[in-house]
């Protein structure tokens, strides 16, 4: 290929950002905000222009695109749990090694005069229908890929929470489901949901727990309040963060200590955690 068009260099890379930031969030099922997840792939896209840069020593565009993938990541999802974002960095790594890899293997193989390949960056000159059928066929595949992980979790033991939290210790039984991904993506912790009676000392007296007396509750029970979505409703969950939680598998006898927030649910119901909180994915 002998010429370079910008624009659909910017665009293309804007489009293969946001792609793998998106498979990032799915993997480690952590929230992501549309309009951060933009502004990250439209700035990451810059780094890309290295691509016009003369070949030569591998290590410096390698070092640019290791670089620029900690301020993709820092800047789509926040540095607020250095151990979470580590674990995003790391994941975004992945998908990116994965995905550029499979670039460079056709580019190697097939030769086709429509791509370029130089200092870790690719440049493929693309109709939109292309991409949009490129984008959907990759999209169903990182989907695919995460529902056949999350299969891999044990669903079928029994299972107790034991929750310590100030003075008291609240003990519950308790679900692993994949349907529960909640994730505070303040925290990055994921949150397991919690029905209310199982902490007496909240919301006694008939007591409101609604995000207009979140202050009040904040100051009170140490509640706030994190955004949630299920299949036909959206809204927000109480939520605060034990001194420990500890699940137990009632059928092994083996016990875990987990990093998590407690999610309250006026329901009567189980506990209900992610599967990848539990004994078996240790």
């Amino acid at each position: 290929m002998k010429s370079i068009y910008l624009d659909v260099l910017i665009v293309l890379n804007i489009y293969v950002n946001y792609f793998l930031l998106r498979a990032t969030a799915k993997f480690t099922h952590t929230p992501l905000k549309t309009i951060r997840c933009i502004i990250s792939s439209v700035i990451g896209s810059l780094f890309s222009l290295t691509i016009l840069l003369p070949a030569g020593n591998f290590l410096i565009p390698l070092a640019i695109k290791l670089g620029a993938a900690v301020v993709i990541v820092g800047m789509a999802f926040g540095i607020k749990d250095k151990k979470h974002t580590l674990k995003l960095i790391l994941y975004f790594y992945i998908v990116n090694f994965i995905f550029g890899g499979v670039v460079m293997l056709l580019y190697i193989t097939f030769k086709p005069s429509f791509m370029a390949f130089n200092n870790s960056y690719f440049y493929v000159d693309f109709s939109l229908l292309s991409l949009v059928i490129f984008t959907a066929v990759a999209y169903f595949a990182v989907t695919a890929v995460r529902r056949l992980m999350d299969r891999g979790c044990d669903t079928s033991h029994h299972y107790k929470v034991i929750i310590r939290h100030k003075s008291g210790v609240f003990s519950m039984e308790a679900l692993a489901d994949t349907g529960n991904s909640l994730i505070d993506h303040f925290s990055g912790k994921p949150v397991i949901i919690c029905p209310q009676k199982e902490f007496s000392y909240i919301g006694d007296n008939d007591e409101q727990i609604c995000p207009e007396r979140a202050e009040y509750l904040y100051q009170k029970y140490g509640l706030r309040f994190i955004p949630y979505s299920t299949i036909g409703n959206n809204g927000l969950i109480p939520v605060f963060s034990p001194d420990e939680i500890i699940i137990a598998d009632k059928e092994t006898g083996k016990n875990k200590k987990t990093e998590a927030l407690i999610g309250i649910n006026p329901k009567d119901t189980p506990a209900i955690f992610n599967p990848k909180l539990s004994i078996s994915t240790s």
